[in-house]
């Protein structure tokens, strides 16, 4: 079988996907790249543009090729036709369109050996997470994976170093609580603003947002059941980085220098003397990949503390796209090669960084 990637959408995730998936075709074992846009405008021509000069390929309905060939630009494939003669299809739409394509797309493409979509597509199938859950995806079973938000990989990160010592310790992590701090929109985009804060409702009974009721089931994939973990939300009026505030309480006791550590041990995981998310952000900006630093989470370690041995609290900024190109395209190369997909991702190990 041809081992050919199809992307749906060109957002945020979207297009600096495609174009890394582009750059490093050849060492990811990847023989081509397609991708999807829905609607021809004027204004994302030169996306789509530079899009096709890296070499990926074009996809549309049939009732939009006109539209593209008008604006100069060749779609080779129609949209079912696209999904359905891909290895793995990568759905990076808005917000709850995962669902919907993947009952109009997806269920009835029984030749793709996989779909993968992204964050608040809760119930697509199996949640994923670079370096928390590999272990618990079964090759042969799982042809559906959820690539988690960007916050609850940066929490889950945490939780397994911090509180879970990587994992050899479960049951030292008793509670956690989170307050994610999220910017109001991409840079890239013009719409959703925050004029001032927002705060967010709680609307799990159990986990107040989704981000601690996905970690919940994240780690249930690998028969972890944490049901005292708790999140809060606010729109803050920038465009940078989310910035998350936890608190997390362990049976062990613990210090600051044995969580530092742990910290350094994990390549998931930065560190920065860096206390804004401007620095951080022009940081990923000028020496990460398209702009993105890779790891899960940036940790100000300064801002650690540890109370009474068994309460850990800090600050820490989500690298909000990089944590999720990370792992969609860890998840991409385990549904082509179960076997060898952790060796090829080494090539995406300079932009792992070990202090921002």
């Amino acid at each position: 079988m041809s081992r050919i990637v199809h992307v749906v959408g060109t957002g945020t995730i979207g297009e600096p996907l495609i174009g890394l998936l582009c750059h490093f075709k050849e060492k990811l074992g990847i023989d081509e790249v397609t991708f999807n846009k829905r609607s021809p405008l004027f204004t994302d021509r030169s996306k789509v543009k530079t899009l096709l000069d890296r070499g990926a390929k074009l996809s549309t309905s049939q009732e939009a090729m006109s539209g593209f060939e008008k604006l100069g630009l060749k779609a080779e494939f129609e949209t079912r036709e696209a999904i359905e003669r891909s290895a793995v299809v990568i759905d990076c739409t808005p917000s709850g369109a995962g669902l919907a394509n993947k009952s109009e797309f997806y269920e009835s493409a029984s030749s793709v050996k996989g779909f993968i979509a992204q964050g608040s597509e809760f119930g697509f199938g199996k949640m994923y997470a670079r370096g928390i859950n590999d272990e618990a995806l079964v090759p042969g079973e799982d042809r559906f994976l959820h690539v988690v938000s960007c916050n609850t990989h940066n929490l889950a990160a945490l939780l397994k170093t911090l509180a879970m010592e990587n994992g050899r310790e479960p049951q030292n992590l008793v509670s956690a609580d989170f307050v994610c701090m999220r910017r109001a929109n991409d840079v890239s985009q013009d719409a959703g603003f925050a004029p001032s804060p927002q705060v967010g409702k709680h609307k799990d009974e159990s986990f107040g947002t989704h981000h601690a009721r996905d970690a919940h089931h994240l780690f249930k994939t690998m028969n972890l059941s944490y049901q005292n973990l708790y999140s809060s939300a606010v729109k803050l009026n920038s465009q940078y980085m989310h910035t998350l505030r936890f608190r997390i309480r362990v049976e062990k006791d613990t210090s600051v220098e044995q969580l530092m550590e742990l910290i350094r041990e994990n390549d998931r995981l930065a560190v920065t003397y860096k206390k804004s998310a401007n620095q951080v952000f022009s940081f990923g900006r000028d020496h990460g990949f398209f702009g993105r630093i890779l790891n899960q989470t940036v940790i100000p370690h300064e801002t650690l503390s540890v109370v009474d041995g068994r309460w850990i609290t800090g600050f820490c900024f989500t690298p909000q796209d990089g944590n999720s190109l990370l792992s969609s395209v860890a998840s991409t190369n385990w549904l082509l090669d179960p076997e060898d997909y952790e060796s090829r991702l080494q090539v995406l190990k300079p932009w792992f960084f070990e202090e921002v």
